[in-house]
């Protein structure tokens, strides 16, 4: 069976501008409009028992149709780590009182 014009895939070049940065993020605000979503990736510090800071470092705006897109990735994802390496807790597991401390 031959492959027709419409089946074909184009070419996929992906480049970094210089403006390009890598950076770790442990908090990632969502804010939204009608006409897009903003990211807002950010790392948090607790600096005592009362206070938590932020340090916001990079917004990113996307289409609705774009976040969609990423929600559907980061599902695909997050679903073959979890195959891999086990389940995500989102909240950390406190040691229960008289139980043992690793």
């Amino acid at each position: 069976m031959s492959q027709t014009k419409q089946d074909e895939q184009p070419s996929l070049t992906v480049l970094n501008t210089d403006k390009y940065r890598e950076g770790y993020a442990n908090s990632v605000q969502v804010r939204m409009s009608v006409w897009d979503f903003q990211l807002v990736f950010g790392t948090m510090h607790q600096t005592s028992a009362e206070e938590v800071k932020i340090e916001n470092f990079q917004a990113v705006y996307l289409s609705p149709q774009q976040a969609k897109a990423l929600l559907n990735v980061l599902a695909h994802n997050v679903q073959q780590y979890e195959q891999t390496f086990g389940h995500l807790e989102l909240e950390p597991q406190r040691p229960q009182v008289g139980g043992p401390v690793n």
